[in-house]
């Protein structure tokens, strides 16, 4: 796949993440005003946070055994004797078996621990498992719908129509038509199971999915190193998820407010995470690229895919960020939330900080998970899950929800650096060049330009003037520095369609 049509479906599916996405944050506005706080935390935190440790229990790494092995079944199989998505889906059923077992042994434990501090959570319990049913599943078709290249509508289906299926949710519960807060969060916990559904049948309706009984040759061929790699796969996955999700968890446990505690630090935790949004939609259209460039020994291929994401990834990450935070307290007031919740400033500014340095480092997960080196996923991730389970606790309990942000950025900014020295130590591979200091730069005075001007300020017209301003001098200053070789070819492509010159490209 040449990089026009990477960047062509980035953009798209940037789009389309951008727009669920802006969905979500509509979603937590609304769920924020509408639903006590208690109950927010809950639905937001907990059952995202729990089911995303569930999911890479129960996908038992057929996400990187598709991601790895797909070439190889596409070049070797024809598609009635393909029997890789059936060894996946069935090895996830019966792993999330063993994930519901698991569940009930471990119930009295989560009695004891989160019964006083936050009790909705052991009401709910049984809840939580069809949601993380459904989250498993979904990154099972959701890895193999980026190897059709259906990046736009997996992206369509992950970011945008579960967000929609909230969006009727919490609107039919405003409206009244759903009576009670129990349905509610009932519903609530079915929609991953819709959306996998729906892409389930799609897949099935293209013929572009088959359901093969018998084993193949290819399956035979690799299984050894299919087993070492799922093995490592699994056990990095969760070490990775439980390092990003642990958080809700022991605040809910261990501070003050329990699951309204969670809200405020989810809130904060989620604005940071728009930070990351055109991160999967670059990374869905390259991992199958990728894939291929390491099949056929295409390292100059895949350096060039690492250093233009990054700079890419870092653009966009540096402008979201501090559109967002000149203008955090304000939106809060604006939007008339309760005063808690502007408490979440401080949890977004660092775990924000966080998802630049992470979008800065490029593509370095997808780069070495597609490698024969996907390996370091497992030691780097014991070294992650080693300080983020002692650190977020004794920080928690410490500094209350701003601890586990704390905690974030010192485990994940160690967890990025040192993949960034492997891929550079061992292929000469670096995401970064002038370029790079210069967006930072760039970002640092205009953050300040901005609360110099502005910072006396408030209420909406004067956040949309802030943002004006920012977006302009910003924008302007990638173009005047010619910051990526991606943007100049979209800006150009726009002043053609308005009949201005357009400038040459590199």
């Amino acid at each position: 796949m040449p990089m026009s049509t990477i960047r062509r479906q980035s953009i798209i599916s940037s789009g389309v993440v951008y727009i669920g996405f802006a969905l979500g944050a509509l979603n937590n506005l609304l769920f924020a005003k509408w639903l006590p706080p208690d109950e927010n935390g809950l639905v937001i935190g907990m059952f995202v946070a729990i089911g995303n440790i569930m999911y890479p229990i129960a996908t038992f790494g057929m996400p990187s055994f598709i991601n790895k092995f797909y070439p190889y079944y596409k070049a070797n199989l024809k598609d009635r004797d393909d029997d890789m998505m059936s060894v996946a889906l069935l090895l996830t059923l019966g792993a999330f078996l063993l994930v519901i077992a698991a569940g009930l042994v471990f119930q009295p434990l989560v009695i004891r621990k989160f019964g006083n501090n936050s009790a909705l959570l052991v009401h709910y319990y049984y809840w939580i498992f069809p949601f993380g049913l459904g989250l498993s599943l979904l990154y099972v078709l959701e890895a193999f719908g980026w190897q059709l290249k259906r990046s736009i509508l997996t992206n369509f289906l992950r970011e945008l129509l579960w967000r929609a299926l909230n969006t009727v949710l919490i609107v039919l519960l405003f409206l009244g038509v759903l009576r009670s807060h129990d349905a509610f969060i009932k519903l609530y916990s079915l929609n991953y199971l819709w959306v996998a559904g729906i892409l389930l049948v799609f897949l099935l309706r293209k013929k572009e999915l088959h359901f093969v009984f018998r084993i193949s040759r290819v399956t035979k061929k690799f299984l050894p190193k299919v087993k070492s790699l799922i093995l490592l796969a699994w056990s990095a996955g969760i070490i990775l998820n439980l390092s990003m999700y642990f958080a809700q968890p022991v605040i809910g446990a261990v501070v003050a407010g329990g699951l309204s505690a969670v809200a405020v630090f989810t809130i904060g935790q989620f604005i940071a995470s728009l930070v990351m949004a055109p991160q999967r939609a670059v990374a869905a259209a390259a991992i199958g690229p990728l894939s291929q460039a390491w099949r056929d020994g295409d390292h100059q291929r895949i350096s060039r895919i690492y250093h233009r994401s990054a700079i890419n990834q870092l653009i966009f990450a540096i402008g979201i960020f501090i559109l967002i935070a000149i203008n955090f307290r304000d939106a809060i007031m604006f939007f008339g939330l309760k005063p808690e919740y502007l408490a979440a400033e401080t949890v977004f500014l660092i775990i924000g900080l966080n998802r630049v340095i992470d979008m800065g480092t490029g593509l370095n997960t997808q780069i070495i998970g597609t490698s024969i080196h996907w390996r370091l996923d497992f030691w780097t991730g014991m070294i992650l899950v080693s300080l983020t389970i002692p650190l977020n606790y004794i920080l928690a309990k410490r500094y209350g929800i701003i601890g586990p942000a704390i905690a974030d950025l010192i485990t994940f900014g160690l967890y990025n650096t040192i993949r960034c020295l492997f891929l550079y130590r061992k292929y000469q591979m670096n995401p970064f060049d002038r370029r790079t200091l210069i967006a930072l730069l760039l970002g640092i005075a205009l953050y300040y330009g901005c609360r110099l001007l502005f910072g006396g300020y408030s209420g909406f017209g004067w956040m949309v003037l802030r943002s004006v301003v920012f977006s302009a001098l910003y924008g302007g200053s990638i173009l005047l520095f010619r910051l990526s070789d991606d943007v100049i070819p979209v800006w150009n492509t726009v002043k053609k369609r308005l009949g201005l010159r357009s400038a040459p490209t590199r």
